[in-house]
């Protein structure tokens, strides 16, 4: 059984990489399970809006009802896969927050550090990147997207509810090849709260595509991050 290697922080913003974002496409829909890998071109889902504080939460608790995890063709799972990674993206891009879908190829990346200026062209210049890959690329260049790493689950869980930002939970197999998972902590609404115990979160609000879908969980799955088939787990935060 190959083992995962473990990656150090890197908290360095490297102004030279860039989002690789393919563009939106039409057959992207939440009722469709075609075009995973580009964004959804669909008017009425909510992006969310960043006006004050309150209304970057309201706003995010309506994207989760809009994108409806638990129905939406989208995010169903199929006898070869699940889409957390979908799903997770799908979240933040309508957050106004960079997560990849894709993300470049090691040729792409040597390339574009030295100076040279490519567009995003599946498996040529981009390719997929799955739960795994992007606990080693939030550790990578996370700093260098915003995201901000954090230790603390009651922290985060408050920062969430105060002031509307976008938190991930992104867990590595230790078998490499296997999936990974990754799920956003989400604001809590009037009926759906963290787990706590004498007032500090224990389980934060999740919502999460897998082998179960959930719009809201905390309790349901416990600490999954720290099951022992994962190898490392980070929290991220971005404003």
């Amino acid at each position: 059984m190959k083992r995962t290697k473990q990656l150090v922080e890197d908290t360095q913003i490297d102004e030279r990489i860039k989002k690789a974002h393919l563009s939106p496409h039409l057959n992207s829909r939440l009722d469709s399970a075609e075009e995973k890998i580009h964004p959804m071109m669909d008017e009425s889902v909510p992006f969310r809006d960043v006006s004050n504080f309150d209304i970057k939460v309201k706003s995010l608790q309506q994207l989760i009802d809009k994108l409806n995890v638990i129905k939406s063709i989208r995010y169903q799972r199929t006898e070869e896969d699940t889409y957390c990674n979908v799903y997770a993206y799908d979240y933040c891009y309508f957050a106004g927050v960079y997560l990849p879908r894709i993300w470049w190829t090691d040729d792409a990346l040597v390339k574009i550090l030295n100076g040279q200026e490519l567009e995003p062209i599946f498996e040529k210049t981009v390719d997929h990147i799955y739960s795994s890959a992007i606990h080693d690329w939030f550790l990578k260049w996370g700093a260098s997207f915003g995201w901000k790493r954090m230790y603390n689950l009651d922290a985060i869980q408050n920062k969430v509810n105060t002031e509307g930002g976008v938190a991930i939970i992104c867990a590595k197999r230790k078998t490499v090849g296997l999936s990974g998972h990754i799920v956003p902590i989400v604001p809590e609404t009037d009926k759906k709260k963290a787990f706590r115990e004498n007032g500090i979160v224990l389980y934060p609000l999740q919502s999460q595509a897998g082998k179960l879908n959930y719009n809201y969980f905390a309790k349901a799955r416990k600490d999954w991050w720290n099951h022992e088939r994962y190898s490392s787990h980070v929290f991220y935060y971005h404003d």
